[in-house]
């Protein structure tokens, strides 16, 4: 395969879902990724999730990985990684500030191995500040600490949670995008840097323009009022077979026009309640419960099929089974099927990008626990007796 990072070195010291991921989509993308587990193995492993298996959510997060198992307690099991990254392009941890110095992972340590490193450091709130050292998913640091879940959803109702991962993979392609522009930097400078990464900061870029307004007046943003938004023809409507549909026509009065002859209703276009933005939403709850009234009259696929005519801009709200079936998603190829030693064939993400000539896609199904531990301490120079010795020590 060609693939734009053939040739990069990449060894991961991380666990659960962000940092992984994003190693992964380097190993998408060509490199060749370690991934380095505890002996016990990465928790993700055990994890169950509704309808899945924990192989099939950890081949999501370390497709396409090497992978194997070294005890960081151990002397031997920390020389191991120092080794790896003597030849490494690329280090990767969400280790914990304490854990990182505790094992001789630093970044001034390992720099002063391999100054052409790229060290890129995933943290839940910053490296800095009385909080560095906090612990946080994504569901704490990215969702509820930025901001995200006190403006979502119903105005007097609880916040809602995220879906898992949802600022996990957000940030492993930030990470995999800081790590990309480290490694150019580094055709230039010659020498490596420490990119510092958090689920944090993640969540706050996701909340931009929000946090934008928040930073210019110290206001919150309203909350979206279902039944009185400030643009009713960028709302959520029950078509008559119980599904909903979401209009986004954000410039209101370019699309005004032909709204009301999708939806047969040319009287509203010149009504003086509703024939201008202003108008609207002064008088938005007036036609919300209008056109709660219009969309049920027909179905979803019989709306949207008015709505394409007309140049109307919307979406279905789908379900999982129906997003996964998609034939658009089917036709850009935002799927694939790899083989797994124990679950067969199976589907699984693209990475969320496409190159015209490289090719960016899963290489393969993640390692089992300490698949290539041998395989990988043989290539650095360990002998079969030192690595027997080591497995007895209980360093690997």
């Amino acid at each position: 395969m060609n693939g734009p990072l053939d040739g990069i070195q990449v060894v991961e010291v991380a666990n659960w879902l962000a940092a992984p991921l994003g190693a992964a989509i380097l190993a998408d993308m060509g490199a060749t990724v370690v991934k380095v587990e505890a002996v016990q193995g990465d928790a993700v492993r055990g994890f169950r999730a509704p309808g899945a298996s924990p192989e099939h959510l950890f081949n999501l997060y370390n497709r396409g990985k090497r992978g194997i198992t070294a005890n960081l307690e151990h002397p031997e099991g920390r020389a191991i990684v120092r080794k790896l990254v003597e030849r490494a392009d690329v280090f990767i941890t969400n280790l914990t500030p304490a854990r990182v110095a505790r094992y001789e992972l630093t970044y001034d340590a390992l720099a002063a191995l391999n100054p052409r490193l790229i060290y890129a450091n995933l943290t839940g709130y910053g490296v800095h500040g009385p909080e560095r050292d906090r612990l946080g998913f994504d569901y704490a640091a990215f969702w509820a600490r930025s901001g995200i879940m006190g403006i979502i959803g119903p105005e007097n109702g609880p916040p809602p949670l995220q879906r898992p991962g949802m600022g996990d993979h957000t940030t492993g392609v930030v990470i995999a995008c800081g790590v990309l522009a480290a490694l150019i930097d580094r055709q230039r400078t010659g020498k490596g840097q420490q990119v510092n990464f958090s689920l944090f900061n993640s969540g706050l870029w996701v909340l931009a323009t929000d946090i934008q307004m928040a930073l210019v007046t110290g206001a919150s943003m309203p909350r979206h009022h279902r039944e009185a938004p400030p643009n009713p023809i960028w709302n959520t409507y029950r078509c008559a077979d119980g599904r909903w549909i979401l209009l986004v026509m954000i410039q209101a009065d370019r699309y005004w026009p032909n709204f009301c002859a999708a939806i047969a209703r040319p009287d509203l276009e010149h009504d003086p309640r509703f024939n201008s933005m202003a108008a609207r939403q002064a008088h938005s709850a007036e036609l919300v419960r209008i056109l709660d009234e219009v969309f049920a009259t027909a179905t979803l696929k019989e709306w949207g099929e008015r709505l394409d005519r007309h140049g109307a801009i919307w979406a279905p709200v789908q379900s999982l089974s129906e997003a996964v079936q998609d034939p658009q998603a089917r036709a850009n190829g935002y799927f694939t099927a790899i083989d797994h030693p124990s679950l067969g064939r199976m589907e699984t993400l693209q990475a969320p990008f496409r190159f015209s000539v490289s090719e960016v896609t899963v290489r393969g199904p993640a390692p089992e626990l300490g698949q290539h531990t041998e395989e990988v301490l043989l290539e650095l120079g360990y002998s079969w007796e030192e690595i027997v010795s080591l497995r007895d020590q209980g360093a690997i």
